[in-house]
């Protein structure tokens, strides 16, 4: 039986935008989880790994602190937390080893609508509200603005009309709640999406191992999101036209049909949206028997 220190243990966010995606996405990759009374904790029943359930804003510091070996969270936590330590004489003590392709949103200024904005020199002097104040800050820095970031949590699209702030520099997913707020987006600063991140100390081979085994299902999940299996006959003297219209699919796997010299058999995984359209293309191409199915797991 396996100690405490030999189960990997994963921090993930309690709630919020990134939970249940992050869940889901490990038990898509055969985790088998018990929560416990304390809705805290993820117990993994078929394999070495808990989940601890934790505020977003602690998750870059458990990783870095070895309290946790993986961490799944937004990568505008971890640069906000990568630029906090570095500016407080410290060092963050994680590495960002996976993009999971969910969660994008972007952090970016935004101004009263009407402000006239022109380009980052309508910044200087000028308060700008954010709860990312690291990052704002660098982000100014770096292009020379004279400006000042007022930390400012909560709420942060109200500050114009309280007067604490002319712009503010917050997350921004549709632009829905901006435009409720008279605010039009200006700047980009940061496009994020969740990551994971792993502790820069040393794990043992066997928990290496089983990280990079999580790693690789992970990837194997999320190459199959939009992919589907496509079967087909096809007429020999078409078959390069049908290739050219599979959408995402690198070489087919092409197979005689039995009785039949003049039409192939055409199977194919394709990393992309199937429409329609598409079969439609390709039913005109010649194709028939046209057979489109989900694909659950893969591995390259």
């Amino acid at each position: 039986m396996e100690t405490p220190e030999q189960r990997i243990k994963i921090a993930v966010q309690k709630t919020g935008r990134l939970t249940d995606h992050s869940i889901d996405l490990l038990e898509r990759c055969g985790l088998k989880l018990t929560q416990s009374k304390d809705q805290l904790f993820l117990y993994g029943e078929n394999m070495p790994i808990d989940l601890l359930l934790v505020r977003d804003d602690d998750i870059p510091g458990l990783v870095s602190e070895d309290v946790c070996d993986l961490g799944i969270v937004g990568l505008n936590v971890v640069e906000e937390t990568r630029q906090r330590l570095l500016a407080n004489g410290g060092e963050p003590r994680f590495r960002q080893v996976f993009e999971l392709d969910f969660g994008h949103c972007r952090l970016a200024i935004a101004a009263p609508d009407g402000t006239g904005y022109s380009d980052l020199s309508s910044l200087n002097n000028q308060r700008i509200a954010t709860s990312y104040v690291h990052i704002l800050n660098d982000f100014l820095d770096e292009n020379g603005i004279d400006a000042e970031a007022v930390y400012f949590s909560g709420a942060v699209e109200i500050a114009p009309k309280l007067g604490k702030a002319e712009f503010i520099c917050d997350l921004v997913s549709t632009g829905g709640t901006l435009a409720a707020n008279g605010l039009v987006e200006v700047e980009t600063l940061l496009e994020s999406e969740a990551v994971v991140i792993q502790t820069e100390e040393r794990l043992s081979e066997a928990k290496q191992a089983l990280v990079d085994r999580m790693l690789q299902r992970l990837d194997g999940v999320l190459q199959v999101r939009e992919s589907k299996y496509i079967m087909l006959h096809a007429p020999r003297a078409a078959l390069a036209e049908i290739r050219d219209l599979l959408p995402g699919s690198e070489a087919p796997t092409v197979m005689p049909l039995d009785g039949a010299d003049d039409k192939v058999a055409v199977h194919a995984v394709c990393r992309e949206n199937v429409f329609w359209e598409t079969l439609e293309n390709l039913k005109s191409a010649g194709a028939s028997s046209l057979l489109v199915l989900p694909v659950e797991k893969m591995l390259a």
